[in-house]
């Protein structure tokens, strides 16, 4: 009895519940979603608000999406507009060859047993102005579902739909108005009424339903919850989109790290999930997931911490038992060349449930041009694995003569670092360190001279500062008034948006300041500008606006 007492108390103490020691049994829409993972989205194709290419990326083939199928992905979403390719009421007729065209893509992805979430994407658009135009709006979607629905009909259950992508009626995003969540409830269930009755496979086919603006609120979730519950409908699967801690994800405010802050985001957004809906027997999909900062460019946040992110939600959305799908909107996956931006990145987002990578606290060591040299410790996060090897090149290093292992610690041995060093500033050596499951990690080994930025004149739409960057890598910009108080967007902090505010351009040996950044400076206002690199050297620079003109000074 004693010990039994002992085991209770150690539950409550926990917080554990009795399915920690028992296996929750699935659904069968649960062990559905189980084998979507991992997924990947063929976004700004179908979506685009123009024909399938006007936003950049080739016409899909075939060829592309045997690709996807053989890079290992389980299933794939795509986004499709239909708003335009619509004709006028009361019809309002889709567009025959377009309809075929999406038919297609739908049966190259079944073809190679990818599961496939087809759904209404960009049609929000319209649908935004539901509350002004109930009626007309109303109409205007139940017939595009009716002949998506009536097309598809005998389709496998493999295909699912999706009834509408990031759903919202107003600017703000962030609005819990009432009327909003009544009006996204009457088009999820006229969805569902539609697709139901349609007839054919339709009767059980998966629906997919999302929150207001795919959003990870708990408000949001209670609401989608509550529409599902008044369904009464097994065959319902929830959605939600996640795309980091905000400050991270577009790194702005100085949140250039994956820290304690951004992972607790992530895992307070899937548990949420998990609670509202996955252990009431609703399986969630993560029907999008990245990094805002994507859509500026791959670099706007640092290589090291952005592979930290994409591991950690690779392992924890499996954790909880929610398949992640990738969006790509043409900057990961090359579809021209059909091959990976970042080879490291796709290796990272495939690691299986229970598998994780490993990584050290940086993914660089910076060494000053003519300073000393000594031994260099980085923190190692194992996740469980064991280091197998370190090689530079087809050479494997030799513990305890080029590196150490100790305490949690890698530490780079200083006679190796002297070794490796060529003179000339920039990447002098790259580290593989290779673990027993994983990705590889790889270290750069950086010598670097403090940044030198000269005085320039130019203008507001454009205004760049010659730089010699000596090998080092921005990290962010400060800007603050000679007087006091933050200068430029964002005034609530003094540490810029990275790629909106200002960009590094290595190539072109400059930083340009952006027309976003002097749009909200103050006229013929000093502004103190830090650039921190990631080297931690910090190099000040003072610029000051006159009408559209600027000049610059060190």
């Amino acid at each position: 009895m004693k010990l039994l007492v002992i085991f209770l108390s150690l539950i409550l103490l926990n917080g554990f519940s009795s399915t920690a020691y028992a296996e929750r049994p699935k659904s069968e829409m649960q062990k559905y979603v189980d084998g979507m993972h991992p997924g990947w989205n063929l976004g700004n194709t179908l979506d685009a608000a123009g024909s399938e290419t006007s936003w950049g990326n080739p016409r899909t083939t075939k060829e592309l999406i045997d690709a996807i199928g053989s890079a290992g992905f389980k299933s794939i979403r795509i986004p499709v507009t239909w708003g335009h390719r619509m004709g006028p009421g009361p019809d309002y007729l889709i567009d025959s060859a377009f309809l075929e065209r999406v038919a297609s893509i739908v049966q190259w992805s079944l073809d190679n047993d990818l599961y496939v979430m087809l759904n209404m994407h960009h049609d929000t658009g319209w649908i935004f102005r539901m509350k002004d135009e109930y009626d007309k709006v109303l109409a205007q979607f139940e017939a595009a579902w009716t002949q998506i629905a009536g097309y598809f009909k005998d389709y496998p259950h493999k295909l699912m739909f999706e009834s509408l992508n990031e759903p919202r009626f107003d600017d703000d995003w962030n609005k819990d108005t009432p009327q909003y969540f009544e009006m996204l409830d009457t088009l999820n269930k006229s969805f569902h009424r539609i697709v139901r009755s349609s007839g054919g496979l339709n009767a059980d086919r998966p629906l997919v339903l999302s929150t207001m603006t795919a959003s990870t609120t708990q408000v949001r979730f209670d609401q989608l919850a509550k529409t599902m519950k008044e369904l009464d409908d097994d065959r319902l699967i929830a959605t939600f989109h996640y795309y980091g801690h905000w400050p991270f994800s577009v790194n702005v405010a100085g949140a250039t790290k994956f820290d304690q802050t951004v992972k607790l985001d992530l895992i307070g957004a899937f548990d949420r999930a998990y609670e509202t809906f996955t252990a009431e027997g609703i399986p969630v999909i993560v029907g999008e997931y990245g990094l805002l900062g994507f859509d500026k460019e791959l670099g706007t946040i640092q290589h090291g911490e952005m592979l930290k992110f994409f591991e950690y939600i690779t392992y924890y959305g499996q954790e909880k038992e929610m398949p992640l799908m990738l969006w790509d909107n043409g900057q990961h996956y090359q579809r021209r060349l059909f091959r990976w931006s970042d080879e490291s990145l796709y290796q990272t987002i495939m690691a299986k449930k229970g598998e994780r990578s490993s990584y050290t606290s940086s993914d660089s060591i910076f060494l000053k041009k003519d300073g000393e040299i000594k031994d260099r410790r980085l923190k190692l996060e194992l996740n469980g694995n064991e280091l197998v090897k370190i090689t530079v090149g087809e050479k494997e290093l030799e513990e305890s003569i080029d590196y150490d292992v100790s305490y949690g610690y890698l530490v780079i041995k200083k006679s190796l670092l002297e070794k490796l060093i060529t003179g000339d500033v920039g990447v002098n050596a790259v580290l593989t360190c290779e673990f027993s499951a994983g990705a590889p990690w790889d270290i750069q080994v950086i010598l670097f001279d403090t940044p030198v930025l000269e005085a320039a004149k130019g203008t507001t739409r454009r205004f760049r500062i010659p730089t010699e960057f000596n090998g080092d890598r921005l990290a962010t910009m400060e800007a603050v008034y000679q007087t006091g108080g933050s200068a430029g967007p964002h005034s609530w902090t003094s540490y810029k948006e990275f790629n909106h505010c200002f960009q590094p351009l290595y190539d072109l040996n400059s930083i340009e300041l952006t027309s976003n950044f002097f749009q909200e400076v103050r006229d013929q206002a000093e502004v103190r500008l830090k650039f921190h690199f990631w080297s931690g050297e910090v190099v000040e620079y003072t610029v000051i606006k006159n009408g559209t003109g600027v000049e610059g000074f060190n």
